[in-house]
């Protein structure tokens, strides 16, 4: 019965339900988007290349793992967790000796992978297929075959693939500069050779076995076997054999060997792909939460506002003798019946929308394009469960008011707004402002990007349902400050005032969004420069060196750095990885120690860097905080490659923001990280940059910058990584400011017969339209105020946390564009419904039924 009713109401109502509909539509689009990206971090799909015609292959684990045991009441609890590393662990070489012994191995190929980069001309090189150098002999992994010419065999010879031989116009007999992890050397191109299938995601370049062992740079140890069966031994037989053979076995530094088969082979090859899951599944998560509150939020207020227009129907059912329960049931059901059909639409528009967002981050070079975009229907039905459910909460949530009281005092209620919300209103909009008071507090004291990330936008949220439980009171309150200048300035004028003063809660179903749209996007705008600001001044001042030299290619090569060096003049070279205490990640550095302190200054506050050796370490006051270490203590962590160490602690630094947590001895580093070109050179030396240049000139791609032209390129690559968080969280604010349109859109549709009267009663057109402009502007200033507010608070904690500073990086022209945008969106979403209202007769809209 109650379903049947439901049923006829949204069929009649289909304009009253239509802005429901379309927020929910939104919601669901955006959280199948985001769950099909949370997803493809659990379960997209790494499809192997280079080891496409190899079923079994050997490698060193990828991660580096915990274990905690913990008695608790007679009862023993053991939980393992494993972290990956961010460089490529290796396995000793004559693992292959015990590999040739498992039952059913036909060969064992020993595999190197490392940097090797074509230095062809412009346009020659394709940037989506980064270039790998290996030995020939590892050709069969694929296979690579010889089209043309010969295999390498002489420490100059060099085979390249045919997609670089056509793009660069190469044939035997040429000559290829290549650089890889030494100074670039020209190659004479002795063959060209093809994959047996199709390779799209990186260019191959083949070396002899000598050259290719030096230019790994890893003596003694490989990259990866793969292991070839005999024929008729399935590959999962073989598998297991292997796996039972390394049982226990270790890498020199620890590191356990790992088998992979099938899909497996994939994570292994491209290690990019296999840490971009973690990343994306905290991306998806992020944006799916943030996206799912402010979902929740802005729905609500829009059932609300559904749920005020219906007040004097709702009232009319209750004087009929309609219960509570049935009014509760009608508006449910009504809910479900929008929900299902929004969350349907939504959730398969949400599939495109997950694809291009998954295109987008791999054409800004945040997920690699091995990791593939995957689909399935968890995230459609989970984002319709989400609907129907959010819709229903909505629903409840909105009928509480109209469900519990007298029927008499309902019809009362539907002529006149009342004067207070509820004090349950009230009450639960305290405790949430409380709350966000309260995660502000805990933004200021958090000092990691990780940490403060979810907080600084869980915080924006939290206020923003503040303001939409307490929106009439903060409306009634900036009528009163209003309320002298609204009356001095015409008709149209103290026509608002008296709508803001008599419909506060109407006028605070529009203030909501608004000011989320506002909150959020200033958030979301200001947190990376206030970041990305702080640690380039730290940067600035730390750097003492006359001219910095950075390429435009992998890195600056040592041999380089070599050559700058006089006896009069310093040279710094700086190598950059990552490395874990314990679980957690720290950015790390290696410099160059011989007179460091002429190049480099990171305030120094405890201990010296005339002590920094391969086996100390200098760490940032953050990591001294947090590890509780001082000069004397010793370090336990694990290099970018799974190797342990254990350095002494010479020296504490303020400047952690600009340098990183942890520095180290170039050498130490640059032996345990896949590409050990220094990223940046700083010279301290009286020579002009001219001359630096000249000595420079053999190498390509190296330029001799100012400091000051340095930090600008540091700039544009902050730049460049903020583009992807803004992409990230643009689809919230986009389906903010669409709900804000939504908001106004319905409120003024719905008051076409309070217009008609006021027409009627001798108002002009205009005035009426300069009400209405009126009134948008009064609610855009009180937006405003309030969400800067909620931004400024939040941004000031984020800053004081992650900076020791209260600085947030704020843009006047950008925060004036943002509220310019939010004005925009406010008074064309007033001015077209109103517009349109008022082409109807006013007698003719007076007289009809309601």
């Amino acid at each position: 019965m109650m379903l049947r009713y439901a049923l006829r109401t949204v069929r009649a109502r289909k304009g009253g339900f239509l802005g429901a509909f379309f927020a929910l539509m939104c919601a669901a689009a955006l959280i199948t988007a985001c769950g099909t990206l949370l997803e493809t971090g659990l379960r997209g799909t790494i499809a192997t290349e280079r080891y496409a015609a190899t079923p079994v292959v050997v490698s060193a684990d990828q991660n580096v793992h915990q274990t905690t045991v913990k008695h608790k009441k007679g009862k023993t609890k053991v939980k393992h967790k494993a972290k990956p590393i961010a460089e490529r662990a290796w396995l000793p070489g004559d693992l292959a000796t015990e590999l040739r012994k498992v039952p059913g191995v036909r060969e064992v190929i020993p595999e190197l992978t490392f940097l090797a980069e074509p230095l062809a001309p412009g346009g020659a090189v394709d940037k989506d297929r980064p270039a790998y150098g290996h030995a020939w002999d590892s050709a069969a992994l694929t296979p690579y075959t010889l089209t043309t010419g010969t295999a390498p065999k002489a420490d100059g010879d060099l085979v390249i693939d045919r997609r670089l031989a056509e793009r660069a116009h190469l044939e035997p007999g040429d000559r290829l500069t290549v650089q890889s992890t030494q100074s670039p050397r020209a190659y004479r191109v002795t063959g060209i050779a093809a994959p047996a299938q199709e390779v799209r995601h990186q260019t191959a370049l083949f070396f002899s076995t000598a050259e290719a062992r030096r230019l790994a740079a890893h003596p003694g140890q490989v990259t990866a076997f793969g292991v070839l069966p005999t024929k008729g031994t399935d590959a999962a037989v073989l598998k297991r054999s292997v796996s039972s053979a390394l049982h226990g076995t270790r890498a020199p530094h620890g590191t356990t060997a790992q088998v992979s088969a099938g899909d497996g082979r994939g994570p292994v090859e491209f290690l990019d792909a296999a840490a971009a899951r973690t990343k994306l599944v905290s991306m998806g998560g992020a944006m799916g939460g943030t996206s799912l509150l402010v979902a929740v939020l802005v729905v609500v207020g829009t059932f609300a506002l559904s749920v005020q227009q219906r007040h004097r129907e709702l009232a009319l059912l209750r004087a009929i003798a309609a219960t509570p329960g049935q009014i509760r049931a009608l508006l449910g059901r009504e809910a479900l019946i929008v929900g299902a059909a929004a969350g349907t639409a939504g959730a398969l528009a949400g599939l495109p929308l997950g694809s291009w967002l998954h295109g987008r981050f791999v054409a800004m070079g945040a997920v690699p394009a091995t990791l593939q975009h995957t689909v399935s229907v968890f995230p459609p039905f989970a984002a319709l469960a989400a609907t129907l459910l959010g819709a229903w909460a909505a629903a409840r949530i909105s009928s509480r008011r109209i469900a519990r009281i007298r029927p008499a005092e309902a019809l009362a209620e539907a002529r006149a707004e009342r004067t207070r919300p509820a004090w349950g209103r009230i009450l639960a909009g305290l405790a949430l402002l409380a709350g966000g008071v309260v995660l502000v507090a805990v933004l200021s004291v958090l000092r990691t990007e990780p940490a403060s990330t979810p907080v600084t936008f869980l915080a924006v949220v939290v206020l923003a349902s503040s303001v939409a439980l307490l929106g009439p009171l903060l409306v009634r309150a900036a009528v009163a400050v209003l309320g002298g200048p609204l009356a001095l300035t015409g008709p149209s004028s103290r026509l608002a005032r008296a709508n803001l003063r008599g419909h506060a809660a109407r006028m605070a179903s529009v203030v909501t969004p608004l000011t989320l749209l506002i909150g959020m996007t200033c958030t979301v705008l200001f947190v990376q420069p206030t970041l990305g600001n702080a640690a380039r001044a730290q940067a600035r001042e730390g750097i003492r060196a006359d001219w910095v030299v950075a390429a435009q290619g992998p890195g600056v090569p040592a041999e380089a750095a070599r050559r700058l060096r006089t006896q009069h003049d310093t040279v710094t070279e700086v190598v950059r990885t990552t490395v874990r205490v314990g679980l957690d990640k720290y950015a790390a550095q290696g410099v160059t120690p011989g007179g460091l302190t002429r190049t480099w200054d990171p305030d120094v506050t405890a201990g010296s860097l005339t002590k920094l050796t391969e086996d100390t370490v200098a760490v940032s006051e953050l990591a001294a905080d947090q590890l509780h270490l001082k000069p004397g203590s010793p370090l336990k962590l694990t290099l970018g490659d799974g190797t342990p160490a254990t350095p002494t602690v010479v020296a504490v630094y303020a400047r952690g923001l600009g340098f990183g947590d942890l520095t180290f001895a170039h050498d130490l580093v640059a032996r345990h990280v896949d590409n050990p070109l220094a990223t940046s050179v700083l010279v301290s030396t009286a020579r002009t940059q001219t001359q630096l240049a000249t000595t420079l000139r053999e190498f390509p791609g190296t330029h001799v910058l100012a400091p000051a032209a340095a930090d600008s390129i540091q700039a544009a690559r902050q730049q460049a990584n903020a583009e992807v968080n803004y992409l990230a969280m643009g689809l919230v604010l986009a389906f903010t400011a669409i709900a804000v349109v939504n908001t106004l859109a319905m409120s003024v549709s719905e008051r076409v017969r309070e217009f008609a009267l006021l027409r009627l009663a001798g108002a002009t057109r205009r005035q009426v339209l300069g009400m209405l402009r009126t009134e948008g502007l009064s609610v855009l200033l009180l937006a405003t105020a309030l969400g800067s507010g909620i931004a400024l608070a939040v941004l000031t904690a984020f800053s004081v946390g992650m900076t020791g500073e209260a600085a947030p990086a704020v843009t006047p022209l950008v925060y004036v564009a943002v509220v310019a945008l939010a004005g925009l969106l406010a008074l064309v979403a007033t001015a077209l419904p109103g517009r349109v209202a008022l082409r109807v007769r006013p007698v003719t809209v007076a007289t009809a039924k309601e």
